[in-house]
Formats: C-alpha cells, sequence, structure tokens
C-alpha cells in the first residue's frame, strides 16, 4: 500500500510499505478519505517526539472508510461496513477513562500521533480502540469526505459546549480558519444572537460572509468594533481559535460581564507562558476555560449532527488530493489557501 510518512521536520515521503497484518481483535479499514489537521502541519514543521529517520510515523486522525478485515474474536462490525473512526484512545481503566474522558487519559494514545494513522490506503485498528468503540458505522448519505471532518467538528463541540453558548447570546470567534468556521457554526446552531468573526485574513473573512451572512465579520480594531456592535455590553461568549497569545490577552478585555471564555487553540512551545490581566476574571466574574480533543460520545453526536443536515461540513472542504499529492495538500493548509483539506484515497 501507499502511506505518507513523517520522518522529522518537514520531512514527509509517500512510501510503499506493507498492508498491516491484523489479529485476532483487531480491524482493518481501507481508507477513503483523512482530512488534513492543524495537529498535522505542526508535526510536519516542528517534528514531534519519537519520530526519526528510524522511526517515521504514518500522519493522519482525521480517518473515514471502508472495514477490509474483522479479527476472528472481533464482535459488531463486518468487512464492507462504511465506518469513521474516532483516533484517541486511553487505558480504559484510569478514572478519566471511567468517566468517558479518553482523550484526556495519561496513556492516550492516537492514530496519527503517536500510531500510523489515516494518510495510507489502509490503517489498522487497535484493540483497545476496536473494544472502546472508536469505529462507527457511517449513516447512509453521509459521504466519507464528510465523516473524516467529524473529529475536527467533535472537537469543536467539546469547546462549545464548555462554553455553555445560551440563546441571544453575543459570540465572538478569533480566527477564521476551518475550526473557527465550526465554532461559528456550532454557535448558531446553539442560538446565539450575534456571531462576530475575526481574521486576519481578507479572503477568509470574505469566505464566512459568503458563507452565511448571518455571521459579522471584522478585520481590524476588534475591541472598538464589539463596543459598537454590542452597544458597550462586550460578548458573552469569546473563543480564541487561533495559536496567538495576543488572542487570549483580548479575549478577557472584550469579554462582557459573566462571560465565558475558551482558549481553544494552543499555543506554540515557545509562546505558551501568556501575561493575562487577571483582574478582568475577577471584576467581570468571567469563566475562562480551555478544551483539548473529544470524548467517544462527542464524536459520535457529531455525526449525527451531520447524517441530520443540521451541520452542512461539506461546505468547508475546498480541496481534494490523492495520496501521491499530499505534499500540494500540505502546502495549501500551511498557506492557508481555502479550508479543509482531504487526501481522497483510490
Amino acid at each position: 500500500m501507499k502511506a505518507a510518512l513523517l520522518y522529522g521536520k518537514n520531512d514527509l515521503r509517500v512510501k510503499e510499505r506493507p498492508i498491516p497484518n491484523i489479529n485476532d481483535q483487531e480491524v482493518l479499514v481501507k481508507v477513503k478519505s483523512a482530512a488534513i489537521c492543524g495537529t498535522d502541519i505542526r508535526m510536519y514543521r516542528n517534528g514531534a517526539k519519537g519520530i526519526d529517520e528510524s522511526h517515521p510515523l504514518v500522519l493522519g486522525h482525521e480517518i473515514s472508510g471502508v472495514i477490509e478485515k474483522v479479527g476472528s474474536k472481533v464482535q459488531g462490525y463486518k468487512a464492507g461496513m462504511r465506518v469513521a473512526v474516532a483516533p484517541n484512545m486511553g487505558c480504559g481503566i484510569c478514572e478519566d477513562c471511567v468517566r468517558g474522558n479518553s482523550h484526556m487519559c495519561k496513556s492516550y494514545r492516537a492514530l496519527g500521533i503517536n500510531l500510523d494513522g489515516g494518510f495510507a490506503e489502509y490503517v489498522k485498528i487497535p484493540e483497545s480502540a476496536v473494544r472502546a468503540g472508536n469505529i462507527i458505522e457511517i449513516a447512509e448519505g453521509v459521504s466519507h469526505d464528510e465523516a473524516a471532518i467529524a473529529e475536527a467538528l467533535s472537537c469543536v463541540h467539546n469547546g462549545s459546549s464548555q462554553c455553555n453558548i445560551r440563546p441571544g447570546d453575543f459570540v465572538l470567534i478569533v480566527g477564521a480558519g476551518p475550526i473557527g468556521i465550526m465554532h461559528a457554526m456550532m454557535a448558531k446552531m446553539a442560538g446565539a444572537g450575534k456571531i462576530i468573526v475575526n481574521d486576519i485574513s481578507q479572503e477568509r473573512l470574505e469566505y464566512v460572509k459568503k458563507l452565511d451572512p448571518f455571521y459579522i465579520t471584522v478585520k481590524d480594531d476588534v475591541e472598538n468594533f464589539v463596543v459598537k456592535e454590542t452597544n458597550s455590553h462586550g460578548m458573552d461568549v469569546v473563543i480564541t481559535a487561533c495559536p496567538v497569545p495576543a488572542a487570549q490577552q483580548m479575549a478577557l478585555r472584550v469579554a462582557a460581564n459573566y462571560g465565558r471564555v475558551c482558549f481553544f487553540g494552543g499555543l506554540p512551545a515557545d509562546k505558551q507562558e501568556v501575561l493575562l490581566n487577571s483582574n478582568l476574571i475577577h471584576y467581570k466574574q468571567l469563566i475562562v476555560t480551555g478544551t483539548t480533543r473529544a470524548s467517544l460520545y462527542q464524536f459520535r453526536q457529531v455525526l449525527g449532527f451531520i447524517s441530520s443536515g443540521i451541520f452542512e461540513v461539506n461546505k468547508l472542504i475546498t480541496k481534494k488530493v490523492s495520496i501521491d499529492e499530499i505534499a500540494d495538500g500540505f502546502a495549501a493548509a500551511i498557506n492557508a489557501e481555502g479550508l479543509k483539506n482531504i487526501v481522497v484515497m483510490e
């Protein structure tokens, strides 16, 4: 099979390698679609622990496909089943796992992060993932491309849920990439009365307006814009969907009294210490949170959002490439060209 392996910083190679063998407790999935994520780009540009010339890794954790083979002791799955694959898995016995939050497990593993992932024609699903329910059948009418985006959407759902968006809330999303737009879509679904999207890219802001004229866009002078747009009320919810310290600082300033702030976008290692005015949290009685990844339940929920038609993720797909053209997909993502880039297998 063909697979895209990361060997180190800026070193992604498409290679021929054997199709994985599975044991009697594992499942082999023939990949149909695998979406390129910001995490893939960070690993590509910065490298990752344990990945080098002698230990390459198949990237890709936003995966959908068709079950090719099922281990003899596996129940509930069969060859030919169209599926999405949640990449995160835990030990299964710690407190986080027992609470249903295996994505927070200290022994966390994930396809495409520290196990071979979906930028390949076939991917092996380990026993722990099979047993936990990481493989979910795709409803009729949901494409493989849409199912591949479910992983990113589940992370957005996790972050949005922490903000407890209520009907009529004023919501600010900082960042108009795929994740930021998903946050805006999620906020509208929750009944937000006004959704402002901020980005430094005019092209992306224009796409946001084209996607849905309901969204209000702003490029510069966000704080004064918020004052005018909300009649000095401020934002009930602020979500930073970008890896920028200044965005986190601004979020506290534009938040309304009793506002909820989510630091959704993680920061680079050299910028993770951020000076925040904690008096803003104190005197405005703000709730400030952060989220990472998503639970298996949230993954299943967003597949329901997609299959019911209330969340049209296909609008976010702007480029499709083959496994041989994966470098073009990565280049588009790095240069912020378009939104979701999908690697489609023949």
